[in-house]
């Protein structure tokens, strides 16, 4: 099965798998009725590159029971290495998948992270276009660190609204790590960071066409609209982390098992 795969990039895993395959098994932990929180890591070549730089955030992507390839750059590196057949998973297309089975099936959703307007709109987008969908919650953290009674007051406020998913958009690494470190302590079967997936379902920010982003061309969009938050990443870690990956793909550099696996568990492809 496609989401039994995964390939080594960088030192990270990611999952060669489809938006079907990645909401069925989202689907199948929320149905199985255990509360022990399951992690799913969606990034491309951000999150690649970040954790190859910082080992404490490749121990957080990695650890994820799934890594979604959200991003053209897996794709490619996985098809340069003979495997075809997979195509990018963006958060976004996670998120209204989910909504569009939800609202079938009756599944809530509870969202942590951006702005309260944002949070007001994704909310009333979804009561529009999906509802059998249940919103259990929004909140919009402060922008400054928590006190600790404030922490467990949120994580309390997420558990007693019983969400079958947690969707986390704080921006990578910031989600990741939010969600790592309470992974314990989170009382729901989902927890996923989306990045700015809240405000493209929202439509409070454009989203990149369908057309441009297959064409792996989505930065390209993204940066041309706001060049001031991108360069740094698109012009100075774009081509290190091309070049990087070069040196594996040319056998240049030797990185530790460097293939695509198949999983053991019946679970979870890890």
């Amino acid at each position: 099965m496609d989401s039994h795969r995964r390939l080594q990039i960088l030192e990270s895993w990611v999952h060669l798998v489809s938006l079907t395959s990645t909401l069925d098994l989202i689907e199948q932990w929320i149905q199985s009725g255990e509360r022990a929180c399951k992690r799913v890591t969606v990034t491309g070549f951000h999150g690649l590159w970040a954790g190859y730089k910082d080992a404490s955030l490749r121990v957080v992507l990695n650890s994820a029971e799934l890594w979604v390839p959200d991003g053209i750059a897996p794709i490619w590196v996985a098809r340069l290495r003979g495997h075809r057949g997979f195509n990018r998973v963006t958060g976004t297309d996670v998120m209204t998948g989910f909504f569009r089975r939800a609202d079938r099936k009756g599944y809530s959703s509870y969202f942590y992270g951006d702005t309260d307007p944002t949070l007001n709109e994704l909310r009333v987008k979804l009561d529009q276009r999906y509802p059998g969908h249940r919103v259990a919650g929004t909140y919009s953290p402060p922008f400054r660190p928590l006190t600790p009674e404030e922490d467990e007051a949120e994580v309390r406020r997420i558990n007693d609204a019983k969400p079958d998913i947690l969707w986390v958009g704080l921006g990578l690494p910031k989600q990741d790590r939010w969600i790592y470190e309470r992974r314990h302590r989170l009382n729901v079967p989902v927890a996923i960071g989306v990045g700015a997936a809240f405000a493209f379902v929202a439509e409070t920010v454009p989203r990149c066409p369908e057309a441009i982003g297959r064409m792996g061309l989505e930065w390209v969009y993204r940066f041309t609209r706001e060049p001031r938050k991108l360069w740094r990443r698109d012009l100075l870690d774009g081509p290190r982390f091309l070049w990087h990956v070069g040196l594996e793909l040319t056998g240049l550099r030797r990185q530790r098992e460097c293939r695509v696996e198949r999983s053991t568990s019946n679970n979870a492809p890890r």
